[in-house]
């Protein structure tokens, strides 16, 4: 494939993870990262050897041979930095949540559709090798028609009210944090690997820290833990720690799923069940290369990841030989790497989450906020009733 011209805009977390990402593709050259500040972009460039780092992100886009973007920004810059790339001609991909309004999410999908441009929303973690297994044993019928689904994504980084990140302030993340951060990866995934769709919720969100103590400095993501007590300064928490939400999928099956970031123990855990007429299946990310089969009138199975053994296109998602393991950077990888194959054959199939599939899961998250707000049931609309409006 031909050499492609990126650049990241952002250098904190996920900034880093898309540039580790995007260098193991081979034929995407990271042409330029855009930071926050003068700082933050010495150290970057010091990092990861990128020369062009920059204060202005619109230098980046107005550079013809740049052809692509990855936004991996606090949530509320996604919208018009996104609009701003497709504006320059750019393809992007952005994080998810791709914005913090469905009517947000509606414009960026039209306009891409409209400029005919590649447009990822990265959930990736759809990309992992047994997930994608367990997406071609549903489609085989080896599960039977499923009849529910379960699960959870619990993490406990945001467990004490010293903890901070800026996806807890409303301002920069949107008036959701914990559904819309990792809430999301769920309901996405589940919808991917079932096929069906969540027609209506009934959801229970809560802050369980009403303030919190912000650093009197920035820190990055996952490292608030190590800061003292004359570091910080107490404010106001509008976004919830926690949500459970029961949902009806497709036109029979039901299911439940609790997001929670004050789950002690609970480093990365998501964890899906489907549970079928004729077997079920269970995978945690936190044991990414293990998946659980059950069974009615024989043992259960633990299944270890191997592509000589996945099914079909499942294959396609594990690069390294069983016993070797693919994880988190790896679903990274495997997503870019559709993506890219995209943005170089415009004629190449869509094998990655667009940002239809972002506008999905912001349809999915009003509907909570709105049944959490109520305490009611609410139907999810259908994605044509939005983008055709």
């Amino acid at each position: 494939m031909r050499k492609i011209k990126t650049a990241v805009i952002g250098t904190g977390f996920m900034g880093k993870v898309h540039t580790e990402g995007i260098r193991r593709l081979g034929n995407v050259e990271i042409a330029g990262v855009a930071a926050i500040d003068e700082q933050e972009a010495r150290k970057f460039s010091s990092d990861t050897g990128i020369e062009n780092v920059t204060t202005d992100y619109q230098a980046l886009l107005a550079d013809p041979g740049i052809e692509a973007v990855h936004v991996c920004t606090p949530n509320a810059m996604h919208f018009p930095m996104a609009m701003a790339a497709m504006a320059a001609g750019k393809h992007v991909l952005c994080e998810k949540p791709l914005a913090i309004s469905v009517e947000e999410g509606r414009k960026l999908v039209e306009t891409a559709t409209e400029k005919k441009l590649a447009n990822c929303t990265n959930h990736n973690l759809r990309s992992y090798p047994m997930v994608q297994q367990v997406r071609r044993m549903i489609e085989a019928g080896d599960l039977g028609e499923v009849l529910v689904v379960q699960g959870t994504y619990s993490q406990d980084w945001l467990l004490y009210d010293t903890d901070w990140n800026w996806r807890i302030d409303s301002k920069e993340g949107g008036r959701s944090r914990c559904m819309a951060d990792i809430g999301s990866h769920w309901c996405d995934m589940i919808e991917h690997v079932t096929g069906l769709r969540i027609t209506s919720v009934c959801a229970d969100i809560q802050t369980f820290h009403k303030t919190r103590k912000k650093p009197k400095f920035a820190v990055e993501t996952f490292t608030g833990k190590f800061l003292s007590p004359e570091d910080y300064d107490e404010v106001p928490i509008e976004s919830e720690d926690f949500g459970a939400v029961l949902l009806r999928l497709g036109g029979r099956a039901r299911g439940a799923f609790t997001a929670s970031q004050v789950a002690a123990g609970n480093k990365n855990r998501l964890e899906i069940e489907v549970y079928g007429s004729k077997a079920s299946a269970r995978w945690n990310q936190e044991k990414p290369d293990e998946l659980w089969i059950g069974h009615r009138n024989t043992f259960n199975q633990t299944v270890v990841k191997d592509p000589s053994l996945l099914t079909g296109d499942a294959k396609t998602f594990a690069d390294l030989p069983g016993g070797h393991s693919e994880g988190y950077d790896d679903s990274q990888k495997q997503n870019f790497r559709r993506f890219y194959r995209k943005v170089a054959d415009p004629e190449a199939p869509v094998q990655y989450p667009q940002f239809l599939d972002g506008l999905r899961q912001l349809m999915i998250l009003d509907a909570v906020l709105k049944s959490s707000d109520t305490r009611a049931w609410v139907d999810v609309p259908a994605l044509s009733s939005v983008t055709s409006a």
